[in-house]
């Protein structure tokens, strides 16, 4: 017993290799003019610059549970998250999502818009506060990276502590400064911007990731010509964000809802399909559909009751839905109504929700082995040389 309590009153050092120890001295005194501590254990409580301070919510709670891996999740604050896809297929309206989201939080919006495209009421429709956003309309990728190191650097100056949410929609609809001198024939075209974004990536991922900045890129998707097998598309810009970026969504639009006014279809929304095709938040490819709404954005609880047919949480019957709830009653409910329902039931929101993340979330089990009869491959992400 003795013995026992001497093991537990051991100091914190003693628990350390002395090696390591004096290694980190040294190097933190060699580097002490960067105002950082360059070394130190991740033991306690100590955190690491990188990890993540925050989340900011995309609009989709359930695609917030595909990023995060965990409940009350969404874009990480001091990552780079992008968001690739083709042509309307939302990429805008889920990083304006976000912006309105970290208004709500207390935080400041950026919107450095490159498109020339923005839409006053639609921001509005979907929850900004135009008066409290910033707009920065700009041009080049020299001038994005200069905006949001002047940013970072102002934060630092004045409110650390501060939430910003910073996007810049889109980087294929920003030129360089040489494209911008060059006339329109095709010696104005060449890797300028690939190598401005590879130079600028590598110089704002640290900034970011000390500061309370969640920085947000859209992307389009182009078609790489020749591809007969593997993935068919491609981002602007080179290499340089997909490497440096924590989290990669590729959106798709997977049909249109449509509905009967006066005896003539029209359309008043797109169903979304959303893969996190990069992710260090947590697993990745994993897929969130949603509809989206021209009048009003994103349908967040539409995106539940996928979720809970995914998992068979709630049983069907023709157009009705049953929920079962942990007491052993029933609730009854029709798609429209499903909202309704979750505001009128007490508790049955927070009930619903607290399923959904015991079904959906990924439980990680370090040093156990995964048979080989366990894994089920997609041959769609396996190369010839793999």
């Amino acid at each position: 017993r003795l013995h026992m309590a001497k093991a537990k009153a051991k100091s914190k050092s003693d628990l350390q290799d002395a090696l390591a120890v004096e290694l980190a001295d040294g190097l933190n005194k060699k580097f002490k003019n960067t105002g950082y501590q360059t070394a130190f254990f991740l033991d306690g409580d100590t955190k690491a610059p990188s990890e993540v301070k925050g989340w900011v919510g995309s609009g989709s709670s359930m695609l917030d549970l595909a990023i995060s891996n965990r409940k009350e999740g969404g874009f990480p604050i001091g990552r780079i998250s992008e968001i690739t896809g083709l042509e309307a297929s939302g990429k805008s309206l889920l990083a304006a999502h976000a912006l309105a989201n970290c208004q709500k939080a207390g935080g400041l919006a950026v919107y450095i818009d490159t498109e020339n495209a923005i839409s006053r009421e639609f921001l509005e429709a979907i929850g900004l506060d135009l008066n409290k956003m910033l707009y920065v309309p700009l041009e080049t990728i020299e001038d994005i990276f200069e905006a949001i190191e002047s940013i970072v650097l102002k934060i630092r100056e004045s409110n650390k502590d501060r939430l910003v949410t910073i996007v810049v929609d889109s980087v294929m609809g920003a030129s360089t400064k040489i494209e911008m001198a060059k006339e329109f024939d095709k010696d104005g075209y060449a890797t300028s911007k690939a190598i401005i974004l590879s130079k600028g990536m590598r110089k704002l991922t640290n900034m970011i990731g000390r500061n309370k900045i969640c920085l947000i890129f859209t992307n389009q998707l182009r078609t790489r010509l020749g591809v007969a097998f593997g993935d068919p598309y491609t981002t602007s810009g080179g290499k340089a964000i997909p490497f440096h970026a924590s989290v990669r969504l590729r959106l798709k639009s997977v049909g249109q809802i449509k509905v009967k006014k006066d005896g003539v279809d029209q359309a008043i929304g797109i169903k979304t399909r959303c893969q996190v095709v990069k992710n260090r938040m947590g697993p990745p490819l994993k897929t969130i559909d949603y509809d989206i709404y021209f009048e009003s954005g994103i349908d967040n609880y539409g995106g539940w009751l996928n979720v809970m047919k995914q998992f068979k949480l709630v049983g069907t019957a023709g157009a009705w839905y049953t929920f079962t709830r942990t007491d052993g009653t029933e609730i009854k409910f029709l798609s429209k109504d499903f909202e309704k329902k979750l505001e009128e039931v007490d508790g049955l929101k927070d009930e619903i929700y607290a399923q959904i993340c015991d079904s959906y979330i990924l439980k990680y089990k370090p040093g156990e082995d995964i048979g080989i009869d366990d894994v089920e491959i997609d041959e769609q992400f396996v190369s010839e040389e793999s």
